[in-house]
This record gives C-alpha cells, sequence and structure tokens, in this order.
C-alpha cells in the first residue's frame, strides 16, 4: 500500500497542483474526472501510486506559457521514481492527449535500473520514453523510428541517435525540464483547433477545461511476476456479468489491449494461458477491487492496474466502455441490486441510445464502403438490391427478396411499396418529408436529401460522386441512424429488446408526469405502440387506408363522381373497410384514447399523374382516358399544402366526413360489444376559424345521434382540432370551446410560420445550421422562440377560454427530448410521435421529472 502523505506543502498549498489524498480539495468541474475518480480509489484505501492534480486553471495558464513550479510538482515523488502524465477532462468521453509514461528517464537511472531491474527491462522504458516524447512533445515523425532493430542497448542507442539527428540536440536529462515539456506540449494539444472540434463534436462545451495527472510509475517491467493489464466485471457488449479484459506480462499502461500476441486471458479459457492460472493470489485481489468499487463508487469500473513483482497497484478506474444494450443492462442491474435507485438508473441512460435498440444498426466494426450522405431520417440500417418503383417493391417483397425503395421523393402512393421494402432513400425532403414521417411510424430505415447521389428514375440507376453507377437489382445498404449509403452489404447487429430494456420503460411510466402517445395509422403500427406501452393513439391519419390497392379504385369513382348522392353511394363500399379499420385499432388499443384524424390531404394525392395509371383509371371507370386527364388537370393546385384539403375539403365535401363518423361510431359499438372500454377522439385538421369547427361539430354530432338510434346504444367520444395554422394557435380562445382537445400538430405549424418546405428544407438546412441562421433544423427540434411562441400563446388561450382542455403536441417534434422539455414547461398533457420513437419520448419525459425533482 502507497500512502500518500506530502513530504513538501508547496504542492500542498497550492490549489491548483494538488497532490490526491483522501481529503485534498478536488472536484471534477476543477481537475476533472480522472483526478476525482483517483481519489476516490485513495479513499477505498487502494493501493493507488502517489498522485498530483492538476488543475484546469494550471492547465489553461500553462498554454498560455505560465509554468506551475515544476520541481516543487516532482519534491512530491521519490528522487529516483519515475512518473507518468495523463489527462483528467471533466467527461471522459471528452477525450485528450495521450499519456506519457517514463517521464524522468535519463542515461543515469539507466545505469541504475540496469543493475536492479535488469539492463534489458531498463532499455525497454527509456526507448519507450525518448519515442514517446519525440512523439507528442517534441512533435516529430513517427517513422523516424521505424529503422530501430533489435531490442535492449542497441535499440536505445539507435532511438537516442535518431532523436539527436532529428532535432539537433541532446536528450533532455532532468526530470523537471521533462516534466515541463510535457505539461506543456499537453496543454497546447487540448487548446488546439482541431482538439475543440472534435469535443465539440462530442458535445462538450467550447470552453471545456482540461486537467492532468502526475502519477508515479509502476513499472510492469523487471524482475519477478510483473506486467500491467485491465480487468472489468461485465461484458461491454451485452452487460452481462462476465470477467473480462488481457494482461500482459512485462508491460506499461494498456500495451495489452493493442493485440500482442503473447498476452493472457483473464480467466481460464481454452484458447490460451491466463492470469488466473498463472497468478492466482493477484487475480482474486484484483476481482476484489473490482467489486470494492463497483459498490463504492456506484458503477461498472474498469480496472487499470499493474503488477510489479507480485504486488498489485491500481493505476486508474474509468467508466467501462459501453454498447446501448449493456448501457441498459447495467443501469438496471445496479438499481436491481440496491447499488442506486430506479431514479438514478434512469438518468443513467441517455435517451438516444435506445433508438440503437430497437433497430437493426451496422456493426461498429464493420468495415463502410460510403458512396454518398443525406439526412438520417429514420434510424435502423438495413440491406436490399435497388428497386425504383413501389409495385416492384411489393413484387420483390412477394418473392421474398429484400430491396431498398428508391425515390426522387415519395407520395401517399408509395406507402405500400415503403411497407414491403427494408429501406427507403430519396433524393430530396427533409427530417419531416413524407418518407420520413412514415418510415419512423413503421420502423423503417430512411435516408433523404440524398443529393450528393444523382437519381436517374428513367434508367434505374444511382451515381455516386467517384463516378460509380448503380443499377436496379444491385444490392446497397442505408443507414438511417447517420444518413449513409453504402455499396453493398455490411455485417448488422440485431435490435435488443429484453428484459432490462421492459423494466427501464416500466420505471420510465412511472416517474414521468407528462403522457406520451403514438401517431399509429394501422393495426400494426397500433401494435407497435401498444408493445411500447404508448398510452393511447395520439394521431391516426386515416387517409393511409385509403392507399391499400382494393380501397384506391373505390376512392376514385368517389372523387370523379358528379353529385354528392353519386358520393354518398361510392362511400358506402369504403365505410364498411373503414369501421373494421377502427375496430381493429379500439380493440388493440382497449381502455386508451385512440385519437383519429379526419381526412386531410387534397384529392389530386389519389389520382395518378402518369400516363399508364390514368389508362388503367380510365378503364376502371369505363371514361375515354381524354376526360380522366382533363379532370385530374383541372383539380391540380398551385399550392395543395394550402389549398383544398383538411376541413376546408370537409366543408365543400361533406360526405367524406359523414362516412368517416358513421365508421368511428359504429365501430365505438362494434368494439364495445363485450365490455370493453373503447375512448375515442375525432379530430378535425387543419383549423383556421371557428365556424369551420361549428360547421363539422354539427353534422358529426349529427351522425352520432342517428348511429345511436340505429344500434339502440349509447356512447362517448371528444371532438377536439388539430392546431397547425398560426392562425388557429392565434385564436384558441375563440375554438376552445366548442372542443375537447387542442392537438398541436408542429410539422405544418413549423411549415406554415417559417413559410417552408419541410420537403425542400433538407436541401439546404444543413448550411443555414451552420451558418448560425438557424440553432438547428425546426423540423427536427421546436422552435422554442417562434413557433413555441404560438404553443404558448394558443395554450394560453385555449385554457382561459375551457380550463380543463386537454393540450399536446402530435408533431415528430413529440419524440424529441428537447421538445418534451419544452411541451411539459407549458403545461400539455401528452406529446404524441411515431410508435418507435414512444421508449425515447418515455425516457426523455422521466428524466425530466426525475430532474425536477432533484433540484
Amino acid at each position: 500500500m502507497l500512502h500518500l502523505k506530502s513530504k513538501d506543502a508547496a504542492v500542498q498549498n497550492d490549489p491548483d497542483t494538488t497532490l490526491v489524498t483522501q481529503t485534498a480539495p478536488i472536484n471534477t468541474v476543477t481537475h476533472g474526472g480522472r483526478a476525482k475518480c483517483l481519489q476516490r480509489l485513495v479513499r477505498l484505501d487502494l493501493p493507488v501510486p502517489r498522485t498530483v492534480a492538476l488543475s484546469f486553471m494550471t492547465i489553461e495558464r500553462i498554454a498560455q506559457g505560465e509554468l506551475p513550479d515544476v520541481s516543487a510538482v516532482m519534491d512530491e515523488f521519490p528522487e529516483d521514481a519515475l512518473v507518468c502524465v495523463r489527462p483528467s477532462s471533466q467527461d471522459p468521453d471528452w477525450g485528450g492527449p495521450g499519456a506519457v509514461l517514463n517521464i524522468g528517464m535519463n542515461d543515469a537511472r539507466f545505469a541504475s535500473f540496469s543493475k536492479t531491474m535488469g539492463e534489458e527491462a531498463a532499455a525497454s522504458i527509456y526507448t519507450r520514453f525518448i519515442q514517446s516524447y519525440a512523439i507528442n512533445v517534441a512533435r516529430l515523425d513517427p517513422d523516424m523510428f521505424d529503422d530501430v532493430e533489435g531490442e535492449g542497448r542497441a535499440a536505445l542507442a539507435q532511438t537516442l541517435e535518431a532523436y539527436e539527428l532529428e532535432t539537433d540536440e541532446k536528450f533532455p536529462q532532468l526530470r523537471s525540464t521533462q516534466l515541463a515539456a510535457v505539461l506543456r506540449s499537453m496543454a497546447r494539444a487540448w487548446s488546439g483547433t482541431s482538439a475543440r472540434l472534435l469535443r465539440q463534436a462530442k458535445g462538450a462545451p467550447a470552453d471545456a477545461g482540461l486537467g492532468l495527472v502526475v502519477q508515479q510509475m509502476i513499472f510492469g517491467v523487471g524482475a519477478g511476476k510483473c506486467g500491467s493489464g485491465v480487468l472489468q466485471l461485465v461484458d461491454s457488449e451485452t452487460g452481462a456479468p462476465q470477467v473480462t479484459g488481457r494482461y500482459l506480462s512485462q508491460s506499461q499502461g494498456r500495451d495489452a489491449l493493442e493485440g500482442a500476441s503473447d498476452a493472457l486471458y483473464l480467466t481460464r479459457d481454452p484458447r490460451g494461458p491466463s492470469l488466473e492460472e498463472k497468478l492466482p493470489e493477484a487475480f482474486e485481489t484484483l476481482k476484489t477491487y473490482a467489486s470494492l468499487m463497483r459498490h463504492r463508487l456506484r458503477a461498472e469500473m474498469q480496472v487499470e492496474f499493474a503488477i510489479d513483482n507480485g504486488v498489485v497497484h491500481i493505476l486508474d478506474g474509468v467508466r467501462v466502455s459501453r454498447s446501448s444494450r449493456a448501457a441498459v443492462r447495467i443501469a438496471v442491474t445496479l438499481a436491481e441490486d440496491g447499488i442506486i435507485s430506479r431514479e438514478e438508473a434512469l438518468m443513467r441512460v441517455q435517451p438516444r441510445l435506445l433508438t440503437e435498440l430497437l433497430h437493426r444498426q451496422i456493426d461498429p466494426s464493420a468495415k463502410r464502403d460510403i458512396v454518398g450522405k443525406g439526412i438520417a431520417a429514420s434510424p435502423g440500417a438495413a440491406t436490399g438490391r435497388l428497386v425504383f418503383d413501389s409495385a416492384e417493391a411489393q413484387a420483390s417483397a412477394a418473392r421474398g427478396e429484400s430491396c431498398i425503395l428508391v425515390r426522387r421523393e415519395t407520395s401517399s402512393e408509395d406507402v405500400r411499396g415503403m411497407h414491403a421494402a427494408k429501406a427507403v432513400l430519396t433524393e430530396r425532403g427533409g427530417i419531416t418529408s413524407h418518407a420520413a414521417v412514415i418510415g419512423r411510424g413503421i420502423g423503417l430505415p430512411c435516408v433523404v436529401g440524398a443529393s450528393s447521389l444523382v437519381f436517374n428514375q428513367r434508367d434505374k440507376t444511382i451515381t455516386s460522386k467517384d463516378g460509380r453507377v448503380f443499377h436496379a437489382g444491385d444490392e446497397m445498404t442505408v443507414d438511417g441512424s447517420t444518413g449513409q449509403v453504402l455499396a453493398g452489404a455490411a455485417a448488422m447487429q440485431e435490435a435488443a429488446l429484453d428484459d432490462y430494456f421492459k423494466k427501464l420503460m416500466a420505471w420510465a411510466t412511472d416517474s414521468a408526469d407528462i403522457k406520451v402517445r403514438a401517431n399509429a395509422d394501422t393495426p400494426q403500427d397500433a401494435q407497435t405502440a401498444r408493445n411500447f406501452n404508448a398510452e393511447g393513439i395520439g394521431l391516426c391519419r386515416t387517409e393511409h387506408m385509403f392507399f391499400d390497392r382494393g380501397r384506391l379504385t373505390v376512392m376514385r369513382e368517389m372523387i370523379f363522381a358528379d353529385t354528392s348522392d353519386g358520393r354518398r353511394a361510392v362511400l358506402e363500399r369504403l365505410l364498411p373497410m373503414q369501421r373494421e379499420d377502427f375496430t381493429q385499432l379500439f380493440q388493440i388499443m382497449q381502455g386508451t384514447p385512440v385519437c383519429i384524424r379526419l381526412f386531410d390531404p387534397p384529392l389530386h394525392e389519389f389520382l395518378p399523374m402518369d400516363a399508364s395509371g390514368q389508362r388503367e383509371l380510365a378503364e376502371a371507370l369505363g371514361l375515354p382516358r381524354s376526360d380522366v386527364t382533363r379532370r385530374i388537370e383541372a383539380m391540380r393546385e398551385y399550392n395543395p399544402m394550402l389549398g383544398l384539403r383538411g376541413v376546408r375539403l370537409g366543408i365543400t365535401v361533406p360526405e367524406i366526413y359523414e362516412m368517416q363518423a358513421r365508421a368511428i361510431f359504429e365501430a365505438i359499438v362494434d368494439a364495445s360489444q363485450n365490455g370493453d372500454s373503447v375512448m375515442a377522439e375525432i379530430m378535425i385538421p387543419l383549423v383556421s376559424a371557428r365556424r369551420e369547427v361549428e360547421l363539422v361539430k354539427t353534422a358529426i354530432d349529427a351522425v352520432a345521434h342517428a348511429v345511436r338510434q340505429e344500434r339502440g346504444v349509447d356512447f362517448a367520444y371528444r371532438l377536439g382540432v388539430m392546431v397547425e395554422t398560426p392562425r388557429a394557435a392565434l385564436r384558441a380562445g375563440e375554438i376552445a370551446p366548442y372542443c375537447s382537445f387542442l392537438s398541436f400538430g408542429t410539422n405544418d405549424l413549423t411549415q406554415m410560420t417559417y413559410g417552408l418546405s419541410r420537403d425542400d428544407a433538407g436541401r439546404f438546412m444543413s448550411d443555414y445550421v451552420q451558418q448560425g441562421v438557424f440553432d438547428e433544423d425546426p423540423f427536427h427540434t421546436l422552435d422554442h422562440d417562434g413557433v413555441g411562441e404560438l404553443l404558448t400563446l394558443g395554450a394560453q388561450r385555449g385554457r382561459m377560454a375551457q380550463p380543463d382542455i386537454t393540450l399536446s403536441v402530435c408533431g415528430e417534434h413529440g419524440g424529441n427530448p428537447e421538445s418534451i422539455a419544452f411541451c411539459r414547461a407549458a403545461g400539455f398533457h401528452y406529446v404524441s410521435c411515431s410508435p418507435f420513437r414512444v421508449p425515447v419520448a418515455r425516457l426523455a419525459a422521466a428524466q425530466l421529472a426525475i430532474a425536477d425533482k432533484i433540484q
């Protein structure tokens, strides 16, 4: 055991250069995570080598040319001791400059150590230090040592000669001179532009500080049983209990992890010798220390150790690196073992990690042949053969072949093809484009706005920037988590929704104080939402139900009908189909609310735009093709997103909403026949004026009355509006008295507030964010200042008119943690998002509630 008692008050009295003792004033925010962890290990009476911690402020001053009293630092260590310097940033994920070992090694100590540990070991230490000093401090090219041959004294002589030839000076011999140069080099490396950009990419603030620790070397080489290695008690990939790590005899630092062929396994292993067999006492000691660290530091830790003549020394403890799956299991297991609370377990898992669990991902170790990049619109990865239209995607699925659907941009007609494909790739679009929204809803990997690739729909090819051409049938991989498009098939990791994931989600539901619903359009979507314990359906887009091939022709007949009676007659054929859809949704979501949005898109979206489709429609309707073409042209709108759609269509073509209302009410009766609870909500889209709500509400209430009379059964339902125009938000006080709820559709509300097409924004949004025009893509993260103000005003005015009105967000922002925080602070009752984003939203909601309690 090394006891840390100061021999010199100079360091002990300097708050910026502090000897690490049990009571030293060391904090993560002033000295970094490594320094604080070492202090905790000292408090556990573990055999930690003598260590001095240098604060952030000290390193900042060193970078500016102001060195501390280096001699006083060195005086804290025995005169013949060597030291190493390691980085200590506030968060270990932010990295730092590489460690430099064996500082203090010189000609005199080489002679001395040659007598005590042997010439070869002493030469190895000296050689290693010279090369490390040359590369990390003198900034010389590592290649200059490629010609060094042999071992021992010969290799040392060659290394010294190479250094002196390159620098034109003798290698420094004073320990304080060496240390000063190392400190200066590491401080300046941290403050460099490239290092700063790399940290910021990992989420570090621009002014993140660096601390350094100066620690006495435990050699790991020399006479007797010597070496170094790392040990941890869990598997980094799965989180399962398992002693893992490596040990390398006659080594220093983390040499054992660098692929040495003679490194030992830790536990008995049929593949080769182990530390457990060679040094059983040291092995048991290490396991004991690791277990103690787990319980007292309340985390799974990787122990870095050195063995000197059979004696174990603990050099460092770092948080075990972990996959998403392991992160969940480790957090849950620590809570179940009583080491941390359930609330702390929830706080330890980043919501974004759950996305990786929910979908197949490309194996991190797989080689990536990247041919293009777009916007990562829907997470997960898939491999398949390229197809360029939805019909071919469905044909591929029927043959049992995996395919990637490639489109310039998708429309409602492509929904069936998207269901058949393994992934979608589009040339245009943004984070809330049609392909992105549907992809997230059905858990389909999707990359949109891949403008770095040239799409040729006619020739059915994709051309990359490097000139490679990919044809229909060629195999490609789409990574919707990174936006990358890869040539060929990449190795995959499967989704991992195990019992630990389910427990974490159950704890999240118990802790959250804002509900999470799912946007679900089909029974399959609803079942996914139910599996993820969504607290209802917040948005069911009924128009997607009409694109089934058996219904599309009927829908087109309705559009071509010339009279109200003609439309009603055709809609009578759609009624049982819609009723069955809604009945299934109510049965799946039994006991939780189902919010059904009435028909929203303009009718022209259901009509074929290509010649072959128009010919087929003419044949189906028994009309001349010219009549069909003329009618389709007449229905075209200059700006269909702002034209005859939503409530405007419901008022001018009321037969559609009447049919849907009847289907909903009859489904309520059918689904509740066995006493099952049905909570139905009807939502009117694209409202801008109170009178629109009055007209539709009157018509729907009339249908409800008729169904009650016909069926002889009473039932309840709630009516509300989708607030997706700025005017609806501003006039919410007038609209609210006619509603049970206001559900803010932030996709369209953002689009209309900015005057920005969500389908085209992806072409330039990255440039806007990079140049600081927008802090973030407003379709990805809710714009608190602009769109958020409309939400706040709408919520306030709606509550003033009707205090018990339910408020929610049903745009894709509902699955974004930052946006959930805004909604929660504004007093919204729930958010709704794609089914596969429900777990992310539930965890984020729980963490927000827990954070408030902590404060």
